[in-house]
């Protein structure tokens, strides 16, 4: 009897792991079909994965837009047939005990450098949804305090000029 209690359990605990990996694999494409939406200037591909209240926060400090303003922006780039091409490198992707959220960081090629993408996505009744994604540059640690003097200066020079 402990033997077919036993795998059953080993049964049930494989399945959920097989499910969680099914649900990530799944995940990543459609992080990668977000991704080909811009290279390919497919705006409205693109924005359909973004939920309607849906951050997007880009490189810059100003750059915090909600879907529609991320739009608004963006438009003139889609138009011209070219957007932005981002290659994933590598992707981490977590999922809620619930299975109704997944997180995920991605280090990401683009053509230029290396960025840094993170996002959060929520499962609905039209599937999963991106709530919230931060583009970022990582810096080298031993760089790091040469880019905050750049910042720092442009920040003066900012101020300088409001004045």
């Amino acid at each position: 009897m402990i033997k077919y209690i036993f795998i059953a359990a080993v049964f049930i605990f494989s399945t959920g792991i097989f499910a969680q990996d099914s649900e990530k694999t799944q995940i990543s494409s459609l992080i990668d079909n977000w991704h080909k939406a811009a290279a390919e200037a497919n705006q409205k591909a693109y924005f359909n994965f973004i939920a309607d209240d849906g951050i997007y926060i880009g490189t810059d400090e100003t750059e915090i837009w909600t879907k529609q303003q991320f739009f608004e922006w963006s438009k003139p780039y889609f138009d011209k047939g070219k957007a932005w091409s981002f290659t994933a490198i590598s992707r981490n992707i977590y999922l809620s005990e619930d299975g109704m959220f997944a997180w995920f960081d991605e280090l990401l090629e683009s053509g230029k450098t290396t960025l840094r993408g993170s996002g959060i996505l929520q499962k609905g009744d039209n599937g999963w949804k991106l709530k919230h994604y931060v583009l970022s540059l990582p810096v080298p640690n031993d760089k790091f305090k040469e880019v905050v003097d750049v910042i720092k200066k442009e920040q003066n020079e900012k101020i300088e000029v409001e004045e």
